[in-house]
């Protein structure tokens, strides 16, 4: 009979971690050159008084655009749909606040129509935020 020979271990024990160390430095520059442009949020040019009206407590933000669009926080949705997601999303919440954000070229009536709709899903409190005034 003759013995078979057995095949040389060639495998490495260890792994390479250079390449690895290079793709998560590639990662770590790309989320740092664009993390600073996902943070601008919506483009509002938000009405200016002297007062100040901002949220100093928590509370939901709607933002009405120039265009009309209406989004809760970031995320846009129809105004059909705004009263039952208000009404899921502030039902366990203590105090029912929100502040609107709407901008400055929003026709009255389409603001009073959408607080109407913030009214109807039960919200107590609707604060509404400026751009505060220059003090000169």
């Amino acid at each position: 009979m003759k013995q078979r020979r057995r095949p040389l271990a060639t495998n490495m024990s260890q792994i390479n971690v250079t390449p690895l160390v290079d793709v998560m430095l590639v990662m770590l520059i790309i989320f740092m050159v664009t993390a600073p442009m996902m943070q601008a949020g919506i483009n509002v040019n938000l009405p200016s008084a002297e007062t100040r009206s901002n949220p100093s407590q928590g509370g939901l933000i709607i933002t009405i655009s120039k265009d009309r669009y209406i989004f809760i926080e970031d995320k846009p949705i129809h105004l059909m749909l705004l009263e039952e997601t208000l009404k899921g999303r502030m039902s366990m919440e203590e105090k029912k606040i929100v502040f609107l954000r709407a901008d400055q070229d929003v026709p009255y009536g389409y603001v009073i129509s959408v607080m109407d709709v913030i009214k109807k899903a039960g919200i107590e409190t609707v604060g509404m935020i400026i751009q505060p005034k220059d003090k000169r």
